[in-house]
């Protein structure tokens, strides 16, 4: 089975809109779908005016940034549905985007200590509508010729504790997945390999399993079947539900190249039957 759980658009940081996110997962035959940008589910509509009629299961959700023992944590969220549960989540997430906002303009003022101007009023109106971020200033600083490419300037002066870099407030994991649950979602811990390594992956998952995180992205588009096959291992261990997603970004992750992965019919079943589906 062909899915997309894992997926972003202009709407935070990928660089194709939501529309074309959709038909590009529509031409690679991606039977279950779901656009994850940071921190908001705003094309959650276009998505599905485009997949359903294709006979495509659609899903509301979203990544979803966390905090906890001092790294930063993404949870998939998935199957939102209207009611004050969503309310409260979208008041919360709007105060994210909020924060920033505000984070945007304080990575300019570390930029201009640096000796690179950027407009942060501009690279906030050109923001409009979607959530802003470390991209947005990114694109800027290849425009401004000051790196070749996006990536470049994540290397050099955007990535996590980089010279440039300014942390964002977050919400614990624990309130992030309580606020999902109460929307209806389930929750599924986003590339574990950003945890660090299997121990604090392990560490995190047994914490808050029976808080609600009760996935983890054990298909994710740069692994290797011998790097899906080690948080398998973790997720048989801890009885979680395997996800997968590509992370397509367009050309803020040029590595994966189209929306959509492959999962096995019974990794398939059970990530179907824990969604409802």
């Amino acid at each position: 089975m062909r899915v997309e759980l894992h997926c972003h658009s202009t709407f935070s940081d990928g660089s194709f809109p939501a529309a074309e996110v959709a038909q590009l997962a529509a031409r690679t035959r991606v039977a279950l779908f779901c656009l994850t940008d940071h921190d908001t589910c705003a094309g959650y509509e276009i998505s599905r005016e485009i997949l359903e009629p294709t006979g495509c299961k659609v899903l509301r959700g979203l990544e979803l940034s966390c905090r906890a023992g001092g790294r930063n944590v993404h949870v998939l969220l998935y199957g939102l549905v209207e009611g004050p549960g969503l309310d409260r989540l979208r008041e919360r997430l709007d105060e994210v985007h909020t924060e920033r906002c505000e984070r945007l303009v304080a990575i300019c003022v570390r930029l201009r200590r640096l000796g690179i101007d950027l407009d942060d009023q501009a690279l906030l109106s050109r923001s409009h509508g979607r959530t802003p971020g470390r991209p947005d200033v990114a694109r800027a600083l290849v425009a401004a010729g000051v790196c070749k490419t996006p990536q470049e300037a994540f290397t050099r002066y955007l990535r996590d504790g980089g010279p440039a870099d300014v942390a964002l407030a977050r919400l614990s994991v624990a309130d992030g997945i309580a606020l999902g649950l109460a929307a209806g979602g389930r929750a599924s811990l986003a590339h574990p390999h950003t945890m660090g390594d299997l121990a604090q992956a392990r560490a995190l998952l047994k914490e808050h399993r029976d808080l609600g995180l009760e996935g983890i992205e054990a298909f994710y588009g740069s692994y290797a079947r011998a790097e899906s096959e080690r948080w398998l291992r973790l997720a048989h261990e801890l009885d979680l539900v395997p996800t997968g997603g590509s992370d397509f970004h367009g050309e803020m992750n040029p590595a994966v190249t189209q929306p959509g992965i492959g999962l096995p019919e019974d990794v398939a079943a059970r990530l179907c039957a824990w969604l409802g589906l």
